[in-house]
């Protein structure tokens, strides 16, 4: 054992110097918010509750009932019903989600080609009953109704919603015969 070495462990310098960092810190004022009085705003885009998007126009929700969203989900906590209508065109009767089964992965997001399914940037949600937390096509509805209709929901498409058209384009041969892409 060297001098150095003994030096520490007789005058115990690494607790003396834990001890003087926690005593730096000790008054300094706390960064805590008191979450109930203070909240702070969710960032954008960031993966809230669920919502089942209305078209601007109709009124309808977007929904085709393709089962992308439920086969791209990793935790199985999408379910959809659907029938045939009238034309042959398929109608959605139920869209459920168990939120509690959900790991807020977005993938659901991401797969379905309508842009019907996001997730809002509502975060505080907490309830007594399991049943709570399983969400139908109404609720779903609602939640877009409440969270995200409006210009909400356009700037949330604007700059969250990819792929868009002028992402894809046709790439340009130079004359010295070099691709480039747009």
């Amino acid at each position: 054992m060297t001098t150095k070495e003994l030096v520490k462990k007789v005058f115990f310098i690494e607790i003396l110097q834990g001890l003087a960092l926690t005593l730096k810190h000790l008054f300094t004022p706390a960064v805590t918010r008191q979450y109930p009085t203070e909240k702070r705003e969710p960032f954008p885009g960031s993966r809230g509750l669920h919502a089942l998007v209305r078209d601007a126009e109709t009124g309808r929700e977007k929904c085709v009932g393709c089962g992308l969203c439920a086969a791209m989900c990793p935790s199985q906590c999408i379910h959809i019903y659907t029938s045939e209508g009238e034309n042959h065109k398929k109608i959605v009767d139920r869209y459920e989600i168990d939120v509690l089964r959900c790991v807020f992965c977005a993938f659901c997001v991401e797969a379905c080609p309508y842009g019907a399914v996001v997730l809002t940037g509502h975060y505080e949600y907490s309830d007594y009953n399991r049943d709570a937390f399983y969400y139908t096509k109404e609720r779903l509805l609602e939640n877009w109704d409440k969270y995200m209709s409006g210009e909400k929901g356009k700037e949330y498409f604007e700059k969250f919603w990819r792929p868009k058209s002028e992402d894809f384009g046709f790439p340009t041969v130079s004359r010295t015969g070099d691709i480039k892409n747009p």
